[in-house]
């Protein structure tokens, strides 16, 4: 006998208070917190909760009884049904005021930080069109909104190119204007689908691998430059010289034309080679006067504009003079190490992807760079007593890791190396602080920036300087 399932759980009438962490609203109820999805504080709504626990409970809006008085009329279309851009219904202020809370708190209640000195937040100038890169996904299987169900929709052609839906792999929403990027990117997106449509070009479908089209990425510089990779399944010459073609003549500003085949059941195209169709198969960006190369399967910042104020902040927190040995760790393509090499002595760069290392030599030959130096490898693994030893003790660690943040033996021979300066870079303030407590061990907090890198959403970048204790 099957057992029978439970009617959800739904709250009338919650008073929105606050925010909580990831963008989430928050509400008390009988001594009770309550997380929720889709709401600004001051709304006043009824919730479906999705779990329910002894002290706390976490649901989603179901209506807006009462709208705040903060609640903006989102500007994208898509917006509700689209995982990006959460924070639209909210006013810019109000968001970077959230930010610095979320930042704040973390280092209190996991930094152990008892009144951390956070600055106040820098904000973006751009609040649409400030990425510089996109990645799209074509799929056989296009995401129906709650109207089309039970509509004759169901009966038509569901191919879509877009975002992958919120925690639903096989589903993807068509998107016809996203405002990340400049209007180029819709251009680009919407040529591909109106002709790859037209031509009966077969969709991807992730579940059984089959379907020629997969993904297309496009990166477009403040430089001016535009770079779109198409990725498929398999060759399928004809089909994909007569679509490059045409994606060339209707968007003439592309100025590299890559594509990708990639028969594997993942995305990641790391282990590919893009192959060029068309231009010189790179492009080139600019932070303050220096040069960067972006190749295909590159790293970099996605927020150009917010990037130079990220590595600004770093630079300034180095307090650099010209003398100093500085170990830039998890360097991606060297971008901070090279933003900061003027002042530096000697830079020692460290990062895992060796296409990544590669670049990093790129571009600070480009840049006449001679005082830097990159090598491939772990992170963990290479930075030993040798790898110091042999490139010199550093007076100033600059390091940069995922959201997942440090390893604890990256932590650990950080407190051995006893650097006297280091200036920890995030994209997740909750493991910076994380990391901040396990440091504090030899480390005190000197100040920290948060950086908001990605208006609209709910994430955080933040730099901290941490100096050494003075022996007592």
């Amino acid at each position: 006998m099957s057992k029978k399932r439970k009617a959800p759980v739904i709250l009338e009438h919650i008073a929105i208070t606050g925010y909580a962490a990831e963008g989430k609203g928050m509400a008390k109820l009988d001594g009770k917190v309550i997380f929720v999805s889709g709401v600004v504080p001051g709304d006043i709504a009824n919730i479906q909760l999705n779990k329910n626990k002894k002290d706390w409970a976490e649901g989603r809006a179901l209506a807006i009884i009462q709208p705040s008085a903060d609640r903006l009329v989102p500007f994208c279309k898509h917006f509700g049904v689209c995982g990006g851009c959460k924070w639209q219904m909210l006013p810019y202020e109000k968001q970077l005021e959230y930010k610095q809370q979320e930042a704040t708190q973390n280092l209190i209640r996991i930094g152990k930080l008892e009144s951390p000195d956070v600055l106040p937040i820098i904000g973006a100038d751009e609040t649409v069109h400030y990425r510089n890169k996109l990645e799209f996904t074509f799929s056989n299987k296009r995401y129906l909104t709650a109207d089309e169900i039970g509509t004759d929709t169901l009966h038509l052609p569901q191919d879509a190119l877009g975002y992958h839906v919120p925690r639903i792999f096989d589903k993807v929403i068509d998107i016809f204007e996203c405002h990340l990027m400049d209007e180029v990117n819709d251009s680009i997106r919407n040529t591909i689908r109106d002709y790859a449509k037209q031509a009966n070009l077969p969709f991807y479908d992730i579940r059984e691998h089959t379907g020629w089209l997969r993904n297309v990425i496009v990166r477009y510089t403040t430089t001016g430059e535009l770079m779109v990779n198409l990725c498929i399944n398999y060759e399928a010459e004809t089909d994909r010289i007569a679509l490059l073609d045409h994606l060339l003549k209707e968007v003439p500003s592309i100025s590299t034309l890559l594509y990708t085949i990639n028969p594997k059941w993942n995305d990641s195209i790391y282990d590919l080679e893009p192959q060029v169709y068309a231009g010189k198969g790179f492009i080139t960006e600019k932070l303050e006067d220096f040069s960067f190369i972006i190749s295909p399967k590159s790293f970099f910042q996605t927020n150009t504009r917010q990037a130079e104020k990220l590595y600004t902040v770093t630079r300034d927190f180095a307090a650099l003079t010209g003398t100093e040995t500085v170990y830039d760790l998890y360097c991606g393509t060297g971008s901070i190490g090279i933003f900061m090499s003027k002042k530096a002595g000697k830079i020692v760069g460290v990062e895992l992807i060796e296409d990544a290392i590669a670049d990093a030599k790129k571009n600070a030959g480009l840049n006449q760079v001679e005082n830097a130096h990159f090598f491939a490898g772990d992170v963990v693994k290479i930075c030993n007593d040798a790898f110091f030893k042999q490139h010199g003790h550093p007076d100033v660690i600059i390091t940069d890791p995922p959201r997942a943040g440090m390893h604890e033996k990256l932590v650990q021979k950080l407190l051995e190396i006893s650097a006297p300066k280091l200036v920890y870079v995030s994209c997740n303030t909750a493991t910076q602080a994380r990391d901040i407590a396990l440091l504090s061990e030899k480390y005190r907090v000197e100040k920290i920036q948060p950086v908001d890198m990605f208006p609209h959403t709910h994430h955080i970048e933040s730099v901290a300087l941490l100096e050494l204790k003075q022996p007592i």
